[in-house]
């Protein structure tokens, strides 16, 4: 789908040409010219000026039959027909000579090639031999060329499409020997065959071949090896001529086959076989004096085949195995010439040439492009020319995508097509212009028409390769040479391969294989992804040297050509979520849900981007996708999920995003899911049609509201709608059936209970006795039933209160543990509340729960109990002020302090100690020492002060704060020493943690970034990895860290990690754990 662009053309007058060689040093032409005798070396520079290097004399009838030049030694080496081999040194040293002739051959010279390292030049003599020389000219190999070199290759024919290969039926192959082919070519030379001789070599520099007539009377391409071993020879071919080029790959040498009535170059393998061909489309009338005149040339790269005429010459290109004529270029002659124009091409920039004949030379620039149409909305139909002699290939990709060589519509002119350019018209058509012919392209409702217009009336469009931005701004893009993508002057990639702009994105191919897309914006602001397609949505792998043809954003089409020349139309997500984007700007959801559905994008998508509006809309939005089946698929693909701000937020610009965040401030809080389906039930309460739509809406909310949608069914079944079965079918495929027949026996309806299991196809043993038995009960009774049989304990019991069943209210609520929910229930009922309230605290008393017991029993006004539940929950203030209550003896009172006492000192309570014994044991000196020992010195001064017992202060008191003295110096002490000794480790620590961090950092690997694949930075041990992630929280609270899970543990794991936790407890000196132990 590419075409050849000229881009640059120089032309300058040079009477006498007859060879051209490119210095890529200064990116100059070399020309050699012969007038009569003189020979003239001159250089042509970047300008429109020639520089003369040298001339001199040489026989009048003598030919130049290569020229090439040495950029490193600035010289120029000219083998003539004669046999001489002549030197031109631009800047000779010491010693040396401007013009020196190195080497000369007597018998003459028929054809010469440098090889393309430069280090071996091959030369043909007219005596039948072939040399090898040195870069110095030395003499390395002589080959000589004879009849016995036919037999070195044995060719096996398999055919290539010749007739004799051809299925041509039962019959015709019973009439023959199917072992002889039907015609053999027996190598006869083409009557106009001059003779000459040809040699190309091979781009490795590993093989030559040479194509001469030999002494057995026939043309024959001979490979040689570069040491002159010959390797094979080719298949006798008829009228072959003496054009010969080795494609720079390797993997065909082409030739001219001149037959009766038309003109093939034919492809021969190394091995000397036939491997296909195609025809050149020269006229009848021109076959018959055309001759020999043909020579063949391979650029660079091995893309471009040129095919010089003795007035012209062609250029042409393979693709899906099919040769395109790309360009014809004319060189102007005064008088017919016996050979073919001259052609080089540049060593380095694949696609530019120099051409000449014997009055002009040309030099000349190609790009290869797709000359494609618009690919702004709504004209992008994905219209593509493709140039192939006098027609135009027309393809519009969006309407059928359709392979090359094939096209939509072929349109043949009169003359060869050098260039095409398409435009839009005022009036939407697209105008196709070639060779300054303009043909209207009009593409509506009807099929296509072409037709030409007048080019004197009608000026050519210009191309430009501009985005627009706003209505008042538009950058350029461009791509350089050396594969480098600017954007104004900013640079994008440095190994771009092609690129196309849409008006929301920059897309193009790098040479790593990938296709990236960048956001169209301000040039500063452009973001390029990184190289990393397995998480970047902008950034996805295509085949290898693939290249963007064009793309149609409308059906969100991206068109790539593959090397062999086949397309792959793809869908990436950046132009699916543009797309759908812009659809719901305009309010367009049916199409933006029709690419949500066909590219598999999360419906979320169409609520998330703009909420706000969706909210507004939610009516146009129903109206628009129509269907119940369109709605409940919206509706069943919700979640919570905000996808625009996670799996879709890289395809979204970053201004955009700053626009939705502000939208999301004004978008209601709560659930996402909740929200949308309340719209949607608002929106489609009155449509009788939309009744699964209703009961979607309900199941799909979170939590699934299904007794809202068994509602719906029921109210449908109330009024005898004939939609019941399908309601129930359609819930029944939304839900868990179990839980639907659940939640229908929960709303007491039992015949949609019983429409329910039927759909379920449960056996109607299993539910038809129980449901019987319901029917036959009281409706209390039955609803208690059924809330006992789901599990709805509290309702079940609330039923039962409403029976006056008070003993079976008991025994459930003992049975069930539902003592909040029964004395709720009879808060009202004085004599079954204190019963159940007795049952609720012996229930609190017997599972230990002795604090709750002792409210329940002292609300009761059973402080027998309560002053032991209290006693056992160690509230002694409670315990004893309802032993006062009782009363209790004071003996048994004394008792019972005493055992508090005790309780209060084993959990150190000594304030609480000290208070018991102050007021119920009268013991002031204990109390006193209580006081002290729980630091308490206020309250142990203010009781003997109170009871008058100074004598009391230096025993007890005094004796008191000398030992809490001791014992806080103690504590201090310790804690000193070990600051002391453990401050310093930790300084000493993180000394040489800083130490490694910058040496780590001049290091050939540094531990942040540029790793080397070879080194594993990963722990090799499970048990450490999962130690060292965890936290110190987590060792105390025996819970795994959120980042590991495991489904088995083995003994040895834990083993290990026992271990390790027990290293990082101790905090041995040295180990990884010291500095955090400490």
């Amino acid at each position: 789908m590419r075409n050849l662009k000229n881009v640059h053309e120089s032309r300058i007058k040079c009477k006498g040409l007859q060879k051209t060689a490119w210095d890529v040093s200064t990116d100059s032409t070399v020309c050699a010219s012969k007038n009569g005798t003189l020979i003239q070396l001159s250089r042509w520079n970047l300008e429109v000026s020639q520089e003369q290097i040298a001339s001199w004399d040489t026989l009048p009838d003598d030919k130049i039959l290569n020229l090439h030049f040495f950029p490193e030694s600035q010289s120029s080496c000219l083998v003539f027909a004669s046999g001489d081999i002549v030197v031109v040194r631009e800047s000779p040293q010491d010693g040396e000579e401007k013009i020196e002739i190195v080497g000369s051959i007597d018998a003459g010279i028929s054809a010469a090639a440098w090889s393309p390292d430069e280090e071996l030049l091959l030369v043909a003599t007219n005596a039948s031999t072939v040399l090898y020389l040195t870069r110095d000219f030395e003499d390395l190999v002589n080959v000589t060329l004879t009849p016995d070199d036919l037999k070195v290759s044995d060719h096996v024919s398999v055919g290539w499409g010749k007739k004799e290969t051809q299925f041509k039926g039962k019959g015709a192959r019973a009439l023959r020997d199917p072992t002889l082919p039907e015609n053999v070519d027996e190598g006869k030379l083409h009557p106009s065959d001059a003779g000459g001789t040809t040699i190309s070599w091979r781009g490795d520099g590993a093989c030559v071949a040479v194509n001469s007539i030999g002494l057995e009377g026939r043309r024959v391409i001979r490979v040689y090896s570069r040491e002159g071993t010959l390797e094979s020879v080719s298949e006798p071919v008829n009228d072959l001529l003496e054009a010969l080029s080795w494609r720079p790959v390797g993997n065909v040498i082409a030739g001219v086959q001149h037959l009766e009535d038309r003109l093939d170059v034919i492809f021969f393998e190394r091995n000397g076989l036939r491997h296909g061909q195609f025809s050149l489309r020269v006229p009848a009338e021109e076959l018959l004096d055309l001759g020999s005149q043909l020579s063949l040339q391979w650029n660079a790269d091995s893309s471009v085949l040129a095919i010089c005429f003795k007035d012209r010459a062609q250029l042409w290109t393979m693709s899906n195995y099919h040769w395109y004529l790309k360009q014809e270029v004319y060189v102007s002659m005064k008088s017919p010439r016996d050979w073919p124009l001259h052609l080089s091409w540049h060593p380095e920039n694949p696609l530019r040439l120099a051409i000449g004949s014997e009055e002009e030379a040309a030099k000349m620039k190609y790009v290869s492009l797709v000359h494609r149409g618009p690919t702004s909305p709504p004209n992008d139909y994905g219209v593509v020319t493709v140039i192939d002699g006098k027609k135009v290939k027309i393809t519009p990709l969006r309407t059928a995508n359709v392979p090359p060589p094939m096209s939509l519509y072929d349109i043949e002119l009169t003359e060869n097509v050098n260039d095409v350019v398409i435009s839009l018209g005022s009036n939407g058509d697209q105008q196709v212009v070639a060779n300054s012919v303009k043909l209207k392209f009009m593409h509506s409702k009807g099929p296509p028409s072409f037709y030409t217009m007048n080019p004197a009336t009608d000026d050519p469009p210009v191309e430009t390769t501009e985005c627009e931005i706003s209505d008042d701004e538009s950058y350029a893009f461009r791509l350089t040479e050396n594969g480098s993508l600017f954007a104004q002057d900013r640079l994008l990639s440095r190994n771009c391969t092609s690129f196309i702009e849409t008006s929301s994105h920059l897309i193009f191919t790098t040479s790593q294989h990938l296709l990236k897309f960048v956001h169209v914006t301000q040039p500063e602001k452009m973001d390029v992804p990184p190289d990393s397609p397995e998480t970047v949505e902008r950034c996805r792998t295509i085949e290898r040297g693939a290249k963007i043809v064009t793309v149609m954003p409308s059906i969100f089409a991206l068109v790539l050509q593959m090397p062999r020349g086949n397309l792959e139309t793809i869908y990436p997500r950046a132009l699916v979520l543009a797309e759908i984007r812009r659809n719901i700007d305009e309010k367009k959801y049916k199409e933006a849900f029709g690419a949500c559905r066909t590219q598999r994008v999360d419906m979320n998508i169409l609520h998330d981007h703009a909420p706000k509006k969706w909210a507004d809309n939610v009516g146009l939005f129903v109206d628009q996708l129509k269907k119940v089946e369109y709605i409940d698929l919206f509706l069943s693909s919700l979640r919570e999920e905000d996808v625009s701000k996670t799996m879709y937020r890289e395809t979204l610009p970053a201004e955009e995003d700053i626009a939705l965040t502000e939208q999301y401030s004004t978008v209601p809080k709560g659930s996402k899911v909740n929200h949308i389906c309340d719209a949607v039930l608002v929106a489609l309460r009155d449509r009788t049609s939309n009744f699964k739509n209703l009961i979607t809406a309900q199941v799909c909310k979170n939590p699934p509201n299904l007794e809202a949608s068994l509602s719906e069914i029921a109210s449908l079944r109330s009024q005898g709608s004939s939609k019941v079965d399908t309601a129930v079918e359609h819930i029944c495929f939304l839900a868990d059936i179990n839980r639907l027949y659940d939640h229908a026996l929960g709303l007491y309806d039992l015949p949609l209970a019983v429409l329910i299991a039927q759909q379920a196809q449960k056996d109607p043993r299993e539910y038809l006795p129980f449901l019987q038995n319901l029917q036959q009960m009281a409706p209390l009774r039955r609803q208690y039933t059924i809330d006992d049989h789901l599990g709805r304990r509290g309702l079940a019991l609330q039923h039962l209160c409403e029976l006056d069943a008070f003993d079976e209210v008991q025994t459930y609520t003992v049975k069930h543990s539902l003592y909040q929910e029964a004395l709720d229930a009879c808060r009202y009922r004085p004599s079954q509340h204190t019963t159940l309230m007795s049952l609720y605290a012996e229930h609190l008393y017997s599972t230990s729960r002795h604090a709750e017991a002792g409210t329940a029993f002292h609300s009761l006004g059973n402080y027998q109990r309560a002053t032991t539940s209290y006693r056992l929950a160690h509230l002694w203030s409670e315990s004893l002020a309802c032993a006062s209550l009782i009363p209790l003896p004071d003996s048994e009172l004394r008792f019972l302090a005493e055992s508090l006492i005790q309780s209060c000192l084993a959990s150190k309570n000594y304030h609480a100690a000290a208070l018991m014994t102050q007021d119920y044991l009268g013991d002031i000196p204990t109390a006193t020492t209580l006081f002290c020992k729980g630091y308490h010195f206020n309250d142990a001064f203010r009781l003997l002060a109170l009871h008058g017992r100074q004598d009391l202060l230096k025993e007890t008191f005094d004796d008191g704060l000398a030992e809490g003295m001791a014992s806080m110096t103690d504590m201090i002490k310790e804690l000193k020493a070990q600051l002391q000794a453990q401050v310093p480790r930790i300084l000493e620590l993180r000394h040489l943690a800083a130490q490694k961090a910058s040496v780590s950092s001049s290091t050939d690997y540094p531990l942040t970034d540029d790793i080397p694949d070879n080194i594993s930075l990963a722990s090799t041990s499970p048990s450490l990895s999962s130690t060292i992630n965890s936290s110190l929280l987590t060792r105390y609270t025996n819970h795994a860290p959120s980042s590991f899970s495991s489904s088995v543990t083995s003994r040895a794991t834990s083993k290990s990690k026992k271990r390790e936790e027990r290293k990082r407890a101790r905090g041995k000196k040295g180990s990884v754990y010291e500095e955090e132990y400490l």
